[in-house]
């Protein structure tokens, strides 16, 4: 079978680019900014704060879930969603990287 395109980068920036795609949907950030301001929810939750039907939430929540940015945990017959801190310090590390560089570099770019 041929090779992708995505194996030509290292592991890190293929897991990095999947993080920053699932941050690049507005619904995505509405969902994350209400789970911080919560701590954790069940699905019908979010519903009831965005202008979005359930199936389009379950969505996101499952996009958001597998590229590891938030996680869940089954209570009964709803799963409770939370922010996955190991998934945050990834950006984080990656952003403070290019923080740094500009940080050294102001004012000498063209």
């Amino acid at each position: 079978m041929g090779t992708t395109k995505s194996d030509h980068f290292t592991e890190n920036q293929n897991e990095l680019a999947v993080l920053t795609k699932a941050l690049g949907h507005p619904a995505r950030i509405a969902i994350l900014e209400y789970l911080l301001k919560v701590n954790a929810c069940i699905c019908g939750d979010i519903v009831n704060e965005l202008p979005l039907s359930q199936p389009t939430v379950s969505q996101h929540l499952k996009e958001l879930k597998n590229a590891g940015l938030i996680k869940g945990s089954i209570e009964g017959n709803t799963i409770c969603y939370c922010i996955n801190e190991v998934g945050f310090e990834k950006v984080k590390a990656f952003l403070d990287v290019i923080t740094a560089h500009l940080d050294k570099r102001k004012n000498e770019c063209c």
